[in-house]
């Protein structure tokens, strides 16, 4: 089955255009003669990697309850098994190579696992009946939630890091080096290892020897008019206190032993040798214990066959221990990939040439460009995108990984999005070709989970929620009871993910897109009076294989066209050709006769033509 665009609404095409030749032109291109002010102009080392983010409590959970606060018994979760041979076949098939399994390490909870040795969790510094992922008790451990068998629970997190091996597919899970949980015990940790805090001075504020930030003499306080789980949630520990003396930092450097609801107040900040109120004062020699802690936890996770890690607030944690333990941790295993959430553009040449990152998240470039594209914001043009490539991610375009949804943003089909699943089209396309770099899709976003409901902590603001149990209901119609055959979807759902599937096959099998050149077509518009505002067009290319993308971000249908210069007209030699186009993601074919570099294009509102040529 191939997607064919738009259910029920007219295709993209080429205008005054010759149908069904196969004759194309010869590919004699001389890419030495490209204007390489409109190239990326640096080296496309294929990074295309497709990665999957899927929060393990969600994704098996087939109960649609979604009770407000509702607990574990009463809204159901997702466990490991959950991601069973079939539902892994499904998603290699959809074209993921790297699955990001979320939330697997131990975090801090309002469910009680006593009866299992594990401690329970004070609710006044939980978040969430389920707790957030980001909060972690245990590096060591993993979720017992995920368990069938609690006891048990690694070694069913072992079987699905083979499961997915088998599947061919890589592993990705969270490292969360910049804050834990203030209930952060580690009761599962190898016996040769000190625990976090464990020989810290607590009468100092700052000793590069400690493992903490403290605020001596003080006691923590909660912040007042926090209501843990709602107010069906009753609990003896729930009295707005917490015994923590003397006071810890809190997570987002909140150097006070009063935290606000809205600072990060679950979370206790970690100290890698850096005197924040010192005027952030380096103490990195001799190395702090901290580090080889740290090391040791990314290495045990390693061992079992992790094959890299999504590195969590990587801005938040100082540039040199990444130099340092990234290049440790490749020396047992050069494999391993290592993927920064950073969102300080001034930054990024740190972070890659300094600390080693393999990729970091391109969030505050591409994906606010193309937010504000969709929601057609006054601002809003293509030249936001000229912006990114041209200055904001030069010479790291092929490492930055791109997305329009994970677990901290809005769901594109959300009111505050995109509001229709399907004007996801031209975003998704830029998102995936613009560059070689890697591409991420959010469990649910391929069949337009629109985030809806408001599940307890964080309300209802069109994410879906991270911090209860919950179900993901337009994932569950795919998953079907477990078949993950989306047998309760409807056609336009079905629709909607076959064009991932067809966008996510066209970025890996065309090595012009995986491995390629980049041309940017606009600056050849300039003077075209029928070139509207919000299409952006470019060409990805190699010695051999070239490909025109067209992007339609308005929400209406346009008729326009598209120049080629007359340095693309010789590098490729098409002047006075006969030229064949493809559709890749329509398998749509025409001909143009006696090419003279204009081409005449009809195509749908929020849609994208992907022409081979």
């Amino acid at each position: 089955m191939k997607y064919t665009g738009y259910p029920t609404r007219c295709l993209p095409m080429l205008l005054a255009i010759i149908m069904g030749s196969s004759c194309a032109s010869s590919h004699m291109n001389n890419l030495a003669l490209l204007n390489k002010e409109n190239t990326l102009n640096e080296p496309t080392p294929d990074n295309k990697l497709v990665i999957y983010q899927s929060l393990v409590r969600h994704f098996g959970n087939k109960n649609t309850t979604n009770a407000y606060y509702g607990v574990i018994e009463e809204n159901g979760v997702g466990k490991f098994h959950d991601y069973t041979n079939k539902a892994l076949v499904e998603l290699k098939d959809l074209g993921i190579t790297h699955m990001w399994y979320t939330g697997v390490l131990e975090h801090a909870t309002m469910t009680d696992y006593s009866a299992h040795g594990i401690a329970v969790d004070d609710p006044d510094v939980v978040k969430g009946r389920a707790g957030s992922p980001y909060a972690i008790k245990d590096y060591y451990d993993v979720n017992p939630d995920f368990a069938v068998d609690v006891p048990n629970r690694m070694h069913e997190f072992e079987q699905l890091i083979a499961r997915t091996h088998q599947a061919d597919m890589q592993v990705l899970i969270d490292f969360v080096p910049n804050h834990v949980a203030r209930s952060y015990g580690s009761d599962q940790k190898p016996a040769n290892v000190r625990d976090l805090g464990a020989d810290d001075n607590t009468d100092v504020s700052f000793s590069a020897g400690n493992d903490f930030y403290y605020l001596p003499g003080q006691h923590l306080q909660v912040p007042q008019g926090y209501n843990p789980g709602g107010d069906a949630f009753q609990s003896a520990a729930k009295d707005g206190k917490f015994d923590e003396y003397p006071a810890k930092v809190t997570g987002n450097n909140v150097f006070s032993a009063s935290p606000s609801k809205d600072d990060w107040f679950e979370t206790i900040k970690l100290n890698y040798g850096v005197d924040v109120q010192e005027n952030n004062r380096r103490n990195f020699e001799p190395i702090p214990p901290l580090w080889h802690k740290m090391r040791d936890i990314l290495l045990f996770w390693a061992a079992k066959g992790v094959d890299g890690f999504r590195c969590d607030m990587v801005e938040m944690v100082p540039v040199e221990f990444w130099s340092w333990v990234v290049q440790e941790v490749k020396q047992e295993y050069p494999e391993i990939i290592f993927i920064g959430e950073a969102y300080n553009k001034n930054e990024y040449a740190n972070f890659y040439d300094v600390g080693k990152f393999d990729y970091l998240y391109d969030k505050v470039g591409l994906y606010d460009t193309l937010k504000t594209l969709v929601r057609l914001e006054d601002q809003a043009g293509v030249q936001g995108i000229q912006d990114v490539w041209r200055r904001e991610v030069a010479g790291y375009s092929s490492k930055m990984l791109r997305f329009l949804e994970n677990h901290d943003e809005q769901r594109f089909a959300s009111p505050d999005f995109g509001g229709d699943a399907w004007r996801v089209v031209p975003a998704m396309v830029v998102t995936a070709t613009l560059s070689t770099s890697p591409v991420m899709i959010y469990s649910g976003q391929e069949v337009g989970e629109p985030g809806a409901g408001n599940a307890g902590f964080s309300g209802e603001d069109g994410r879906t929620t991270i911090f209860d149990y919950w179900g993901v209901p337009q994932h569950q119609k795919w998953m079907n009871e477990g078949a993950f055959d989306g047998g309760q979807l409807t056609e336009s759902d079905k629709e909607l993910r076959l064009f991932y599937r067809t966008l996510l096959h066209v970025v890996r099998d065309q090595k012009a897109i995986r491995a390629g050149g980049f041309y940017d077509l606009m600056p050849a518009q300039h003077d075209n009076a029928s070139m509207p505002r919000r299409v952006y067009a470019y060409l990805r290319y190699t010695e051999n294989e070239r490909l025109l993308i067209v992007n339609n971000f308005e929400h209406t249908a346009q008729e326009l066209t598209i120049n080629l210069p007359a340095d693309v007209m010789e590098a490729f030699d098409l002047s006075g050709k006969q030229v064949h186009f493809k559709d890749l993601l329509t398998d749509k074919e025409s001909s143009v006769e006696h090419f003279q570099g204009r081409i005449p294009v009809q195509i749908p509102a929020n849609q994208s033509l992907i022409l081979k040529f």
